[in-house]
C-alpha cells in the first residue's frame, strides 16, 4: 500500500521548522522515519504535511559530561550506541540500544524519535523513565522540559503537543556505587520484546522498569523485596495482556524470570564496580 498524498517541507532552521509545524494542523515531524514511514505506508497515519527536520543544523549532537548524556533529535541509535563516553557515564543507554531492532534500523532510527513515538514495547522510553530523564521540546511558546514521569500518558501517546518538536533527551549519569542491567525476550532477534526489564540498583534501593507489559513504560520499586518474591511483587503493578504473540500468563512468567535476572545482574555488576577495600 502507498501512503496517502501529503506535502513535504524541509526547513533549514529550528525556528522555521516550528513555524511550519504550527501552521499546519495535520503536519507530522520526520526525523529517522523508522516508525512514521511504515505507518504512512499502511495508511495508519495520513498527515497533510511532513516536516523533515534533517536539514536543521545542530540536532545530531551527542553531548556527554559527568552529569549525564544529552542526545539530539537527529542522533541515530547507532551513533549513541557506539559512544564510549555514553557507555561510561550511563551504561544502561547502550545496554538497551543493543536490543533495538536491527543494525540497519539503528543506522537510520533516532533515539529521540523512539521516545516521542511512545511505544510501551520499545526499549528507550522505559530507560528514560527508569533513570528519571527528560525531553526538551520547542514550540511556538518557546522551549520546555518534560520530565519522563510526565511524558507518557497512554498507548502511543505522549504529552508532546502537536505544534512542538522534540529537540533533545536527557539521561542522568549513573550515580557512584549504583549499577544497572537490561534484558528482554523476543520471538526473533530484532522483534519487539514480548517482555523486557531494566534494573537500577542504588544502595539498598531496587527499581525495575518494564516494557511490553502495560500501556505505558512502567517502573516498579522493589526495594526490600526478597529475591524469591521479586517477580510476584512486580506483577502487582503490571498488566500483562494476551495478543497474537504471547498469552498474558506467558508474559507474567517472563516478568518473574527477567525481574530476578536483571536485579541479580545489577547486583553483581555493583559488587564488581566497588573498590576491593569497600567489599
Amino acid at each position: 500500500m502507498k501512503p496517502a498524498p501529503f506535502a513535504y517541507r524541509r526547513p533549514g532552521s529550528l525556528a522555521e521548522a516550528v513555524a511550519t509545524l504550527a501552521g499546519e494542523p495535520g503536519a507530522k515531524v520526520l526525523a529517522g522515519g523508522q516508525s512514521l514511514v511504515p505507518l504512512l505506508s499502511m495508511r495508519l497515519a495520513a498527515p497533510s504535511v511532513l516536516v523533515d527536520i534533517n536539514g536543521v543544523p545542530g540536532l545530531d549532537a551527542v553531548e556527554v559530561d559527568d552529569a549525564g548524556v544529552r542526545v539530539g533529535a537527529l542522533a541515530r541509535h547507532a551513533a549513541v550506541l557506539a559512544s564510549d563516553d555514553v557507555r561510561r557515564v550511563q551504561p544502561l543507554v547502550p545496554m538497551a540500544l543493543a536490543h533495538v531492532a536491527h543494525a540497519t534500523i539503528r543506522n537510520r532510527g533516532t533515539t529521540v524519535g523512539s521516545l516521542v513515538h511512545a511505544d510501551a514495547a520499545a526499549e528507550m522510553p522505559v530507560v528514560l523513565t527508569l533513570l528519571g530523564g527528560s525531553l526538551d521540546v520547542e514550540g511556538p511558546s518557546g522551549r520546555r522540559t518534560i520530565p519522563a514521569d510526565q511524558l507518557y500518558v497512554g498507548p502511543l501517546e505522549s504529552s508532546v503537543r502537536a505544534d512542538e518538536i522534540a529537540v533533545s533527551a536527557w539521561f542522568p549519569a549513573l550515580p557512584a556505587g549504583a549499577s544497572v542491567a537490561f534484558d528482554e525476550v523476543s520471538r526473533r532477534h530484532g522483534d519487539y520484546a514480548l517482555v523486557g526489564a531494566a534494573a537500577l540498583v542504588e544502595d539498598d534501593r531496587v527499581r525495575v522498569g518494564y516494557l511490553s507489559v502495560a500501556d505505558v513504560p512502567t517502573v516498579v520499586d522493589l526495594t526490600g523485596v526478597a529475591d524469591d518474591d521479586l517477580g510476584e511483587a512486580a506483577l502487582e503493578h503490571l498488566d500483562p495482556a494476551d495478543d497474537i504473540h504471547a498469552t498474558a500468563a506467558y508474559r507474567a512468567q517472563l516478568v518473574r524470570v527477567l525481574t530476578r535476572r536483571v536485579v541479580g545482574r545489577a547486583r553483581v555488576s555493583r559488587q564488581a564496580r566497588q573498590p576491593k577495600d569497600m567489599r
